[in-house]
Order: C-alpha cells, then sequence, then structure tokens
C-alpha cells in the first residue's frame, strides 16, 4: 500500500524535523528528564500547528487542542492549560529550536543549493535585519528607545530565480547596531556574493573582507568620502550616471563605484569589492536587496510573529524560531510535491488540509479546473453587425434586396 495513504499531511509536513534526532538531543542535555506531558517534540508540534493555523494566544492554542480529537491525535497529547503552555515556552532553552532552524536550513541547501548559483555571480546572499516591536513596561530587557522596546531578527537569505530561503539567523535586542551582527551573517565562501544595506557600514570589515576574498555588494552613505582612483566610462543608455574606481575611508583596497538612481529619482551611490562584475550586474544586484524586505513582509504578515506568547527573552526567541521553522517546513513541502504556485498558496493548501491524506492532498493541489467557461463572449448580434459590415463594404449586398428572405425568421 502506498505511504500517503496513511500518513496526513501534518505528519508529513514535520517529518523533516527528524524527531529521532531532536529527542537523542534532548536526551543528551536531559532536558525532558522528568517532563510526563508536555515534552519538547509535543511542545514543537503544538506551537508549529499554531503556526499553520494562525493561533495568535496560548488561550487559543490550549482551547483548539482540548476541543479536536485530531489536533490531539496529531500532536500528541489530549489536553495542555494555558499556563503549562507558557511555562513551558519560558522554560525550553531557545539554543533547541535554533539548531532545529540550522538543521532544516541544511536540508534546504542540499536540495535547493544547486539552484542557486548563478554562473557568473555565484551564490547571491541578502543581509538585512527587521524588528519586531514591543511594550517597552512588559519587554524591559529588550529596551529600545525612551517608549519602546524590540527583538532584531538579523537574517541572511539565499536567493535566485525568484526563490529565497533563510540561509541564517540571529535574534538579539534591538539596541545594538546591525554591523555588530554582520560578521556572523558572512559567509567566508569566494563563490558567495554578500548584498547589504547602509546599516552595516565599516570600513574596517570591509577591508578585511577585502583581503580574505569575501566579495559584497553595499551602499555608501551621502557623507563618505571617496577617493577616485580612475573614472569608468558609462553607457549612456543606462540609468547608470557613474562608473568609477575608488577608494573610501582607510581601505587599501580599491572598489568599484556606481551611481544610479533609485525610483523616484534619488541618487544611490553603490560599491563592489568585486572587479569582474560590471557596473549594470552591480545596479541590479542592489535593487535584488529589496527580496529581503519582501521576505521579511511576508514572515510577519503570515506567521505569528507580531502577537507574543510571552514575555521573557527565551519565549520570544523560541516563538521566532518557530516561525522561522513554520517558513522552511513550508518551503520544504512545497519543493517535495513540485508545486509551482506561490509559496503563500502553498501554505494556505498545508492550512486547509492539514489533517487529511497525503494521497487526497495530492490530488486536490494538482486537480485540474473543473469549469468549461472560454471568458467572457460578445453577444450575438455583433458578431452578425460585423460580419454584413463586411459584407456591405466588400460589395456583397445583393443578398438585401430579396424579398423572399425574412431576417426575422
Amino acid at each position: 500500500m502506498d505511504n500517503h495513504t496513511i500518513k496526513t499531511v501534518f505528519k508529513e509536513y514535520i517529518h523533516p524535523l527528524d524527531s529521532k534526532v531532536i529527542q537523542k538531543m534532548v536526551d543528551h542535555a536531559g532536558l525532558d528528564k522528568y517532563v510526563k506531558k508536555l515534552d519538547i517534540l509535543t511542545f514543537t508540534n503544538a506551537f508549529i500547528y499554531a503556526q499553520l493555523k494562525n493561533l495568535d494566544s496560548l488561550k487559543r492554542i490550549s482551547n483548539t487542542i482540548k476541543r479536536k480529537k485530531t489536533v490531539q491525535r496529531l500532536v500528541g497529547i489530549e489536553s495542555i492549560s494555558k499556563s503549562q503552555l507558557s511555562r513551558k515556552n519560558r522554560d525550553i532553552p531557545h539554543e533547541i529550536f535554533e539548531v532545529i532552524l540550522h538543521h532544516l536550513i541544511q536540508k534546504l541547501h542540499h536540495i535547493l543549493g544547486p539552484r542557486m548559483v548563478s554562473k557568473e555571480l555565484g551564490k547571491l546572499h541578502l543581509i538585512d535585519s527587521s524588528t519586531i516591536s514591543m511594550c517597552l513596561s512588559q519587554y524591559e530587557w529588550a529596551d529600545f528607545r525612551e517608549t519602546k522596546a524590540g527583538v532584531k531578527m538579523h537574517t541572511s537569505i539565499s536567493f535566485c530565480n525568484g526563490i529565497s530561503y533563510p540561509n541564517k539567523v540571529n535574534l538579539s535586542p534591538a539596541r545594538p547596531a546591525d554591523e555588530t551582527q554582520l560578521d556572523a551573517l558572512i559567509i567566508a565562501d569566494k563563490k558567495v556574493l554578500h548584498v547589504f544595506d547602509r546599516g552595516y557600514f565599516n570600513f574596517e570589515k570591509f577591508e578585511a573582507y577585502s583581503k580574505a576574498g569575501i566579495r559584497f555588494v553595499t551602499r555608501i552613505k551621502s557623507n563618505t568620502v571617496v577617493h577616485v582612483i580612475e573614472e569608468m566610462p558609462a553607457d549612456d543608455t543606462s540609468p547608470i550616471t557613474r562608473h568609477a574606481i575608488i577608494k573610501i575611508g582607510n581601505m587599501k583596497h580599491e572598489l568599484q563605484l556606481v551611481e544610479t538612481r533609485d525610483s523616484e529619482g534619488n541618487q544611490i551611490r553603490i560599491v563592489c569589492n568585486d572587479a569582474k562584475v560590471s557596473a549594470q550586474e552591480i545596479s541590479d544586484l542592489y535593487r535584488n536587496r529589496w527580496q529581503i524586505e519582501l521576505f521579511f513582509k511576508w514572515v510577519k504578515q503570515h506567521l505569528v510573529i507580531k502577537k507574543l506568547y510571552g514575555k521573557s527573552e527565551n519565549a520570544v526567541y523560541n516563538q521566532l524560531y518557530l516561525a522561522m521553522i513554520t517558513y522552511c517546513l513550508t518551503l520544504l513541502m512545497k519543493n517535495r510535491i513540485s508545486y509551482k504556485g506561490t509559496l503563500l498558496e502553498m501554505l494556505h493548501w498545508i492550512r486547509d488540509c492539514w489533517d487529511k491524506s497525503m494521497t487526497n492532498f495530492i490530488s486536490e493541489v494538482f486537480k485540474p479546473p473543473e469549469g468549461t467557461s472560454r471568458g467572457r463572449r460578445r453577444q450575438e448580434h455583433e458578431r452578425i453587425f460585423e460580419e454584413t459590415l463586411a459584407q456591405y463594404e466588400l460589395g456583397e449586398i445583393f443578398y438585401l434586396d430579396n424579398l423572399v428572405y425574412d431576417p426575422l425568421i
């Protein structure tokens, strides 16, 4: 019998987590030593289900498990209180979910990695951060401004041909500057080209990366002093207004400078430490940086991130890592069944069919459209008029003088 007939969508969805590997890690750390009910695997399944179904509070998670037998069977518990969920979320070390996320990212690298390489540019990694704003009075450990707290998701994503997935995710309070996390997001691979914004501007780091052969493209600040080595010809037909070889700050390594304008007409100055990349490619590469903004927007809109389950640092980090785990699981399922639609459509399919068998799920996803409509058709009288007009213009109008013909019959 085909395994798809007995495996539910949710079970197959969480299969890449490798429960045996997680259990060995938990046993080695002794985290479930005295736990009788809500062990880490059960907790993980419950909160991935909550992310999948967009359950934005611990009370909703508790009530859903209590009322639905199918959820109880798939998650692994018959009931759980809000307070138990809260305590577990607070006490589980977030490093556990960080390791699980890294494990899934490695799977994505193995499956999607070969597709994410351009022959000319290599692997493209986009780097940026996104802030999750919080109330200062309830999250004092994450103080950001005088009246606001926040957590930053420092993220590197791999991007190519419209596909993006997280490469590294580091969480921190929002106060430290972005550049403090840049080294952790950079990959020491000469085949990787890193693209990041002005928030990571640091002369010393740029010089160190250039010496190590780490390639990058970034935007420089408007007040950056530029020492021109050579002006290069710019194509008058392109939006690039200037191309030059320069040095900035106290750097010894030469950079390419490309000046262009954004959609609003504002000047943008971009530098690249790879001399083999053309000016047009540098401009296009920096425009691709917008893809990481779309990534953050997708995650915030379609996963449970803005409304937090707990107030402690550990609880917040657990939730954010579980959200990213859900993103990776959705992308893995999309790739597994070779679904050609968008990732959001895949998420909706899984959300709606989570308790069905994989056989039914696949048949539903790839079911051909039932409609036979050929679209809106013109009225018949319009066609008759056009044919009559064409005949008139060609002189074929003798039949109109025939008194035997009655157009009303």
